[in-house]
C-alpha cells in the first residue's frame, strides 16, 4: 500500500460525511491570491459551455474596477486581453453595481464561487455577455490547503491502538510515505505559480509566506504578488523599504513625530521616497492586508519581516540564482542568513526603541522552515540532506496531532526528532483526523493501518 492508495482507500467513507454540509465561508481576498499564484486550474467550461484556458492572471489592480487588470485568456481557442473579476457570488456582480459601471466593459472573464438560486447573467453596462466560470467549494477548500475541521478533539483518536501495536519500521515507512506525499503537493504548487509567472516570482512569494510565520502569511503572499519582484527591481534599492512599507499600509506623513529621537530622520526620508512612489503602488482601503499584530512576539511583528523581505529584493539577482543550484543551497542559506540593514539590525518595529544587541532579520527556524516547505519539496533527490535536518520544539499542531495518533506526546517522542517526521505527522492528521467528521466513528483509517507494511518487508 502507498500513502495515496491509502487515502484513495479512506477517501469513499469521508467523502459521504460531507454530504449536506453547509458551504464553508471564504475570504474573496485569499481565494484571488491563490487564483492569482496558479493553485487552480488552467482549463475550465463556461456557463455557455466554452472552453476558456488561462493563460495569464494579470496583475492586481490597485484601484477601483475589476481585481485583476492585463490577464489573457482563450475562449474556443481564441485570445483575449483585459481585466479579471472574482466574486465570491454570482449575484455581486449586481448586488455590487458592475453591471452598470464603466469600468468593468472591457472585463474578459467572470469568476465566481456560489452560482446557485436564480439564473445571474455577467452583462456589462452595454449589455456585452460575458464568460463565468465556478470554482466549486471543493476545489477552493484544496487550494487554500483547508480540510474540513480546523481542529480534532484534543484526545486520542481510534488509530493510536493499532499505531501502537505497529513495528517501528511500518511506521517509519508510513510516515516516509506521507511526507514525501506532502513534498509533492507543495512541488506542484510551486510549479503552477512557476508556469504562470516564472521561477524567481514563484520564489519571491514563497519567501513571503514564509517570513510571515502563521498569522500573517497571507498579507504577506499578498504583498509580494502585488509587488512582482521584477518590477520592484526596476527602482533604486534604496527606495525598495519605502515602497514595500507603504503598499503594506505602515507609513503615514506624522509618523516619524511619534518616534523616538534616533528614528525620525530615518522616518522621514522613508516617507518623502514613498510619496514619489505612492501614486504607482497605494492601494485602495478594502484591498489593503489586514496584517496581525496582536499576540505577535517583537521578532515576528508584520514589520520585521517586511523589512527582511525589502532586505532580500536588494539581492535578489543573485538569491535567485542561488536557489536554482543544486541542493544543498548553501549559498541561498548562507545568503538569506546574513541579511541585514541598518536600522532593522537594533529596531524591532518601525517606532520600537532601538536595542543594544543586533537582531538577525532571518532566523534559523525560519530559514529552515523555508528550505522544507519550499526548496526541498522540488528535488526528490535531496532526500538524504532532507532526512538530516533536526526537529524544533513541536507546535501545538503538532502536539495535537501527536495525541491523536498516538495517545500522547511522550508515546509519539521517537517520531519528533527530525523535521521531516513532524512534517509527516501533520499530513496525516490533515488528511485523516481533520477530514473526519464523525469524531473517530466512521473513520476507516484505524482498519486500514493492519494493511500498511514497511516497503523493505
Amino acid at each position: 500500500m502507498t500513502y495515496p492508495s491509502l487515502l484513495k482507500a479512506t477517501a469513499n467513507k469521508t467523502n459521504i460525511l460531507a454530504e449536506n454540509q453547509a458551504t464553508p465561508s471564504f475570504d474573496e481576498l485569499e481565494i484571488q491570491s491563490r487564483w492569482f499564484s496558479g493553485y487552480f486550474s488552467r482549463d475550465h467550461l463556461s456557463n455557455h459551455g466554452q472552453k476558456i484556458s488561462i493563460i495569464s492572471p494579470g496583475e492586481w489592480n490597485h484601484g477601483a474596477g475589476p481585481d485583476f487588470i492585463n490577464a489573457t485568456i482563450e475562449v474556443d481557442g481564441e485570445r483575449h486581453h483585459g481585466p479579471i473579476e472574482l466574486d465570491l457570488d454570482s449575484r455581486n456582480w449586481e448586488r455590487h453595481g458592475h453591471n452598470q459601471s464603466t469600468a468593468f466593459n472591457d472585463l474578459i472573464l467572470h469568476i465566481v464561487i456560489n452560482d446557485t438560486g436564480p439564473t445571474f447573467f455577467t452583462r456589462t453596462s452595454d449589455h456585452r455577455d460575458i464568460p463565468r466560470i465556478i470554482l466549486s467549494p471543493a476545489e477552493v477548500s484544496t487550494a487554500l490547503g483547508r480540510p474540513r475541521l480546523t481542529q480534532a478533539l484534543a484526545r486520542p483518536g481510534r488509530c493510536f491502538r493499532p499505531l501502537a501495536d505497529m513495528a517501528i519500521a511500518d511506521i517509519t515507512s508510513l510516515l516516509r510515505e506521507s511526507v514525501k506525499y506532502r513534498a509533492q503537493l507543495k512541488a506542484a504548487r510551486f510549479k503552477g505559480c512557476v508556469e504562470l509567472h516564472g521561477f524567481s516570482q514563484a520564489l519571491w512569494e514563497a519567501l513571503a509566506d514564509a517570513l510571515g510565520y502563521s498569522a500573517n502569511r497571507h498579507p504577506m503572499r499578498l504583498l509580494a504578488q502585488r509587488l512582482p519582484i521584477k518590477k520592484l527591481l526596476q527602482h533604486n534599492p534604496e527606495d525598495l523599504d519605502a515602497i514595500i512599507f507603504g503598499t503594506a499600509g505602515f507609513l503615514s506623513p506624522n509618523l516619524h513625530k511619534t518616534a523616538p529621537d534616533d528614528s525620525r530622520e530615518w522616518l522621514e526620508v522613508l516617507w518623502t521616497r514613498w510619496w514619489k512612489h505612492r501614486p504607482s503602488y497605494e492601494f485602495s482601503t478594502p484591498r489593503t492586508p489586514a496584517w496581525s499584530t496582536q499576540a505577535t512576539r517583537p521578532g515576528n511583528h508584520p514589520q520585521r519581516r517586511l523589512a527582511a523581505l525589502a532586505a532580500a529584493a536588494r539581492q535578489w539577482p543573485s538569491l535567485s540564482k542561488s536557489a536554482r543550484q543544486n541542493p544543498p543551497f548553501e549559498n541561498f542559506s548562507k545568503s538569506l542568513a546574513t541579511l541585514s540593514e541598518p536600522f532593522w539590525n537594533h529596531h524591532h518595529t518601525l517606532l520600537s526603541a532601538r536595542t543594544e544587541r543586533p537582531i538577525k532579520l532571518i532566523g534559523k527556524a525560519r530559514l529552515e522552515e523555508f528550505l522544507i516547505n519550499t526548496l526541498y519539496p522540488l528535488h526528490s533527490e535531496t532526500w538524504a540532506e532532507f532526512q538530516k535536518i533536526r526537529a524544533g520544539a513541536p507546535n501545538q499542531k503538532v502536539k495535537r496531532s501527536c495525541e491523536r495518533l498516538f495517545g500522547s506526546l511522550a508515546s509519539a517522542k521517537p517520531y519528533l526528532r527530525f523535521a521531516w517526521q513532524q512534517q509527516a505527522l501533520l499530513q496525516v492528521y490533515q488528511d485523516f483526523c481533520l477530514e473526519d467528521l464523525s469524531n473517530c466513528t466512521n473513520c476507516s483509517f484505524p482498519e486500514q493501518l493492519a494493511q500498511w507494511k514497511s516497503i523493505d518487508d
